[in-house]
């Protein structure tokens, strides 16, 4: 009989801790974290959900949706975790697309106005139910479905399986080092590919533990990963989340240098800002990925020599992930230039849910998938990322990437927010247009800001405040609605 890494580290160790919850205070070794997850897949079961059904929910972090997840996968079923920072409006579009057979939350589905099972009462269900007999499921099969965040035209849903869950959990570990004393904590929403696979596998397939937290609360999140109880050992953030712990008062370098690495990604990150953290003795991991490569293409190793000589790049890539670099004709280009990245992989998901063709629009003909990025592989292997492709802009006949020049405005004083867009110009082709929302800003300093840290081509040519910028439920800036803004 086949077994999944969880079945598998139940019977290697089963009284290591596997996982423990934060809010609620409870603990799981491997052995009542794999029990668990069969019970939970006898209560679907119970409720009469089948192979193939759709399990949706709404409810903050908490290790319950990591067991729902490895339920639904071992009966057959898909979990759907839902976007809380979606309004109502916003949820009802994803919810007609999954078609959920079951849709399970806590108190945020009242507050969205949905209605469904609550959580908690499901959870009780399931630690009263009789356990499922282990059986085995096919890895290959949908076992999670991520929506986008949809910056244009409505979410769709990545289909992620165990295969790719796991492959994602191997591929990490191997760049992070995650074995079976690492742990991580989890505080990044768990409707988020890194929330869920990325936290989640890793440790899990390694005999590690994993730490939950409901969410990101910059002192608190601090004070956890200098607690020495807790024993955290990686932790995964994005750019703004780093940047607020580094700010914070109670920041403290010494008692932090024991993490194995704090890991960022999901938007550009400037050597500054890396040093910021290895400057100081802490391994500050620059990583590169996607929802439809369940998370991870790429990391950077945690030796901080690493880091700190190679601060512009994303990683280097495990052995089972492969990476071209092509040219607008699909044509690899050579080592050091820059073009549309390929990716291809056991991580790297079969399509979008119901969406044939967008589905064969992502893929080329002999199966890689176009990420729409941007970047450059040195000869030492590190890739580099500069842009979505559809960002880049040409101006004088030179590519400009606009997360490079977002990048340089990261420690302009006053600043909240930033982004730059290409508009068409009669000189030049196109020119940068820098939209920009803080107090007391100045165009003449942001501008001679950028002209010490970038070639003269790049500097925008135009400079407008607004008071805030677009941005999405997800965080994502909407450049459409900047494009909108100028009549575009």
């Amino acid at each position: 009989m086949a077994v999944d890494y969880l079945d598998l580290q139940a019977r290697l160790q089963p009284f290591r801790l596997a996982a423990r919850d934060l809010t609620s205070g409870r603990a799981w070794n491997y052995r009542e974290f794999d029990e668990a997850a069969w019970r939970m897949a006898g209560a679907l079961r119970a409720r009469g959900v089948a192979a193939g059904d759709r399990v949706a929910v709404l409810a903050k972090n908490r290790v319950g949706l990591v067991l729902l997840n490895l339920a639904c996968a071992r009966i057959g079923a898909i979990f759907v975790p839902l976007n809380w920072r979606l309004a109502a409006s916003e949820l009802l579009p994803i919810l007609r697309d999954a078609e959920p057979a079951l849709l399970l939350g806590d108190s945020l589905l009242a507050g969205a106005g949905l209605e469904g099972v609550d959580l908690d009462s499901f959870e009780a269900e399931a630690r009263d139910c009789a356990a499922l007999p282990a059986r085995d499921y096919d890895p290959d099969r949908t076992s999670l479905i991520l929506y986008t965040s949809g910056t244009s035209g409505r979410p769709k849903g990545v289909m992620l399986s165990e295969r790719n869950l796991w492959a994602t959990g191997q591929n990490f570990a191997v760049l992070a080092r995650v074995d079976s004393k690492s742990v991580l904590l989890c505080d990044a929403p768990m409707f988020h590919v890194i929330g869920l696979a990325g936290n989640v596998r890793p440790p899990l397939m390694h005999g590690g533990a994993i730490v939950v937290s409901d969410g990101f609360v910059p002192a608190r999140t601090l004070a956890r990963l200098a607690d020495e109880g807790l024993g955290i050992t990686h932790y995964f953030c994005v750019p703004q989340m780093a940047a607020l712990l580094r700010r914070e008062p109670g920041f403290d370098a010494a008692a932090l240098r024991r993490l194995t690495g704090i890991f960022s990604g999901g938007a550009k990150l400037t050597p500054e800002a890396i040093r910021g953290f290895t400057g100081a003795g802490i391994p500050f991991a620059n990583g590169y990925g996607m929802t439809e490569a369940a998370g991870t293409v790429c990391c950077m190793p945690v030796e901080i020599a690493e880091i700190d000589g190679h601060a512009g790049a994303v990683g280097l890539l495990p052995p089972e992930v492969f990476v071209r670099i092509v040219d607008d004709a699909g044509d690899d280009v050579a080592m050091g230039r820059p073009g549309e990245i390929l990716v291809r992989g056991h991580n790297v998901s079969a399509g979008y849910w119901r969406r044939a063709e967008e589905t064969a629009a992502a893929f080329t003909a002999d199966g890689w998938f176009r990420s729409g990025d941007i970047g450059s592989l040195d000869e030492r292997g590190y890739l580099y990322v500069m842009d979505r492709k559809k960002d880049m802009f040409i101006s004088g006949g030179e590519n400009v990437y606009p997360a490079e020049v977002e990048a340089a405005l990261a420690d302009f004083g006053g600043l909240a927010d930033c982004a730059v867009v290409g508009v068409p110009d009669e000189k030049w082709g196109e020119v940068g247009h820098l939209f920009v929302a803080g107090d007391g800003i100045a165009e003449a300093a942001l501008l001679g800001h950028l002209e010490k840290r970038l070639a003269r081509y790049k500097i925008p040519k135009y400079v407008t405040v607004m008071e805030a910028l677009p941005r999405n439920a997800a965080g994502k800036l909407v450049k459409a609605r900047l494009r909108e803004v100028l009549g575009g």
